[in-house]
């Protein structure tokens, strides 16, 4: 990540660790997508720039609910790091954890999200389209009852597909 041009991405090699932290960053990511190869490397490369961050191994069920230990690891990072992948809005674990980080965490604190769009053009968020866009109406007929829950997550994308981020392909 150092060696982007991207200014987000230097920023965060540069930010001193603040007492109030655990984490120098926090990694949401969908695990089937990018656990072996994308998400290995990242880590291995923040581990390298001595940047401690959260890495969340274990193998939660689609749809079950975040751990209170993930929301405190949320909670203890000072930067966030969303890797959106084909498969990140199928998991409605991933939408929570970004529905919390925006919310709870960014718009709160002023923390800073850097997006890595890895396969996935940044406008599949903004608009839900492609993929996005059929996992969506997966989402809306699952959550009929609770259409907000649904309507937050598709904010939260959007927002974040306006964010500058990094756009990685792994072919």
């Amino acid at each position: 990540m150092a060696s982007s041009s991207n200014p987000s991405s230097s920023a965060l090699v540069t930010l001193p660790r603040r007492k109030n932290y655990h984490y120098d960053a926090f990694v949401s990511f969908r695990g089937e997508d990018t656990r072996f190869n994308f998400t290995d490397h990242l880590f291995g490369a923040l581990q390298r720039k001595g940047i401690f961050a959260f890495r969340d191994d274990t193998k939660l069920q689609k749809g079950e609910s975040i751990a209170p230990e993930l929301f405190h690891a949320i909670e203890a990072s000072q930067v966030f790091i969303v890797v959106f992948s084909k498969n990140y809005a199928s998991s409605t674990r991933c939408l929570r954890e970004l529905e919390y980080i925006l919310l709870q965490c960014s718009q709160l604190s002023g923390r800073r999200v850097l997006p890595i769009f890895y396969d996935v053009d940044p406008s599949e968020l903004r608009h839900q389209k492609g993929i996005y866009g059929e996992d969506f109406s997966k989402h809306e007929e699952t959550f009929q009852r609770d259409y907000q829950k649904v309507q937050r997550w598709r904010e939260a994308l959007t927002q974040m597909g306006n964010i500058s981020g990094c756009n990685m392909c792994h072919k």
